[in-house]
């Protein structure tokens, strides 16, 4: 097989999925196009038997939780932990399996490494204070940061811009260029007041950033694109201090009061939870090798709402901090929308992942979440598809295969692997064609196509289901049950190599067909997805098939 596109293939790997708010709990949209395809891509590289870690938590800080706190009558602490319970609970229910789960405002890491990447950048001269002019509202009695303020968006023109960035159209900007601005939290139009703030000065790393953006090969056109875009459209200073107490405060003596602006914390958290990570398995000194070493790749997931602070601000920050490595890939996704519109919590739409949760099983919504992957482009959920796409794929074509296969063993062979092996069988030439797919989903994984992947394991079920047909054994075996028993043994290493591939989105259900094969575990090892495509099953070989695994999935179960 081929080396990880792009990559060194012994290089260790951190993978990180951005950082929910703590005051949510997901909907499909974040899930399909975030957590997802970070859990598939890390189980992955460990199928390949690769040093990668998984790091995530929950982003604690900023206006979004000190609003949703105001509107619960809770403080932000309650807020967060409640949350975060929701968060961890759901991400559980998928499967979805991190190596460290931490908070922003838990971690005792985070304050003081946040502070060091400030402190740091201020030293160097790239970091400037500034007196600034920024809403107030007279009704509230207090400035009004980012999100407390709302308007139309100066650049696309979008109603219900927020008072840093336009969800509508992705830019930024400063607070005081909304038109029509209004207090997010009375509706009153606010005065414009003087107030010291301090910027990180973006436009000292713009010929930097542009040279390395410009070299990344293989990246996502989407985020390459517009993260060039930005940086070519010119980089402002940029504020990273607000007037608000929860957060991480401002490690100056002159900005008491004053907290990082979320999206200057929040990406540290990254390494101050793999800092925390290292301490709690009893290795200090291990997030060094994911963080600082050359030898090491760091792969962020996230929505393309976050490209900008990714791709543009977090690499400057890195940059001018000087101790870290810069990221190696950022497979951001589109979009995951309901019936066309875009998911929504405060409008109600949308797919919330607990609730459908407690219709369907945790694969089947995987399933239909990455073989409809907004990685191109956006793409729509609707309940009709989500049932469609399963009972025509899993429960039809893998579905049936293992049931097929498994069935006729069990009544003609006793339940174990006919003799003969399938090398020199009228079926031999599936072997290749189980390698061929297995290297063309390694391929599809390692460049983050995540849904041409699973199309390439489903695929492989139908060559089977055509194999089955054009081999007859319920002819054979009454004619020459070698040949049959041949034939079938061929089968069952395309049954295996297809619950093999299915793994890291399937890891569940998958695994119950792997087991079926006594090979102790209901994961492959690196060496057996390497052997994919030749004749490994012993003869006589005792088969404990796991039953219907798939079975199908009705419409009238949802509404």
């Amino acid at each position: 097989m081929s080396e990880l596109p792009g990559a060194d293939s012994e290089k260790r790997t951190v993978v990180t999925a951005a950082l929910p708010y703590a005051n949510y709990k997901p909907h499909l949209g974040h899930v399909a196009g975030v957590y997802l395809p970070a859990d598939i891509y890390v189980r992955y590289l460990r199928l390949l038997g690769k040093d990668v870690i998984f790091v995530c938590g929950s982003d604690d800080h900023g206006v979004p939780i000190t609003i949703s706190a105001q509107k619960e009558g809770a403080t932000p602490p309650e807020i967060t932990a409640k949350y975060r319970r929701v968060q961890r609970r759901v991400f559980d229910g998928l499967g979805i399996e991190f190596d460290h789960y931490s908070g922003t405002s838990i971690c005792p890491e985070h304050v003081a490494l946040s502070q060091e990447f400030f402190t740091k950048i201020h030293e160097r001269g790239d970091i400037d204070a500034r007196d600034t002019e920024q809403f107030f509202c007279t009704t509230c009695d207090r400035f009004l940061p980012d999100r407390y303020v709302e308007g139309t968006c100066p650049k696309c023109s979008a109603a219900g811009a927020r008072g840093d960035q336009c969800d509508t159209c992705g830019n930024s900007f400063e607070q005081t260029e909304l038109i029509d601005p209004h207090c997010a939290t009375c509706s009153s139009i606010p005065e414009v007041r003087e107030t010291r703030h301090w910027f990180f000065r973006l436009d000292r790393y713009q010929e930097q950033l542009e040279t390395w953006l410009d070299g990344r090969e293989g990246w996502r056109e989407n985020v390459k694109n517009f993260a060039l875009g930005i940086v070519r459209g010119g980089l402002p200073a940029r504020s990273i201090t607000r007037d608000l107490a929860w957060g991480v405060p401002v490690p100056l003596e002159e900005a008491e009061g004053k907290s990082l602006y979320v999206w200057f914390d929040a990406p540290v958290g990254y390494i101050s939870f793999t800092k925390e990570w290292s301490k709690a398995i009893g290795d200090p000194d291990r997030w060094k090798r994911y963080w600082q070493s050359p030898e090491s790749r760091i792969v962020h997931f996230l929505g393309k709402d976050n490209i900008i602070f990714h791709a543009v601000i977090w690499p400057a920050m890195l940059m001018a901090h000087g101790d870290y490595q810069l990221p190696t890939d950022i497979p951001a996704n589109e979009y995951l929308n309901f019936a066309g519109e875009k998911f929504s919590k405060s409008k109600g739409v949308g797919v919330w992942a607990d609730d459908i949760l407690a219709r369907y099983p945790a694969d089947r919504v995987r399933y239909y979440l990455a073989a409809n992957a907004p990685e191109g482009r956006d793409t729509n959920f609707s309940w009709e598809d989500f049932i469609a796409r399963n009972n025509d794929d899993l429960s039809d074509v893998v579905g049936n295969l293992g049931h097929r296969v498994f069935t006729f063993v069990d009544r003609y062979f006793k339940g174990k692997v006919p003799a003969g092996g399938a090398e020199g069988s009228t079926m031999e030439a599936l072997l290749p064609q189980i390698a061929s797919h297995r290297d063309r989903w390694r391929k599809a994984l390692g460049r983050y196509r995540f849904r041409e992947a699973l199309g390439v394991a489903v695929d492989l079920a139908r060559v089977g289901n055509r194999a089955f047909d054009a081999a007859e054994p319920w002819k054979s075996r009454k004619e020459d049950v070698e040949k049959c028993g041949r034939d079938l043994a061929a089968l069952l290493e395309l049954v295996r190599a297809v619950s093999g591939l299915l793994t890291p989105f399937l890891p569940d259900t998958a695994g119950k067909i792997w087991a079926t094969f006594g090979s102790g575990s209901a994961t492959p090892t690196p060496a057996e997805i390497a052997g994919l495509g030749r004749d490994t099953l012993a003869d006589g070989q005792p088969l404990t098939p796991p039953g219907i695994v798939f079975p199908r999935l009705e419409l009238a179960e949802e509404k």
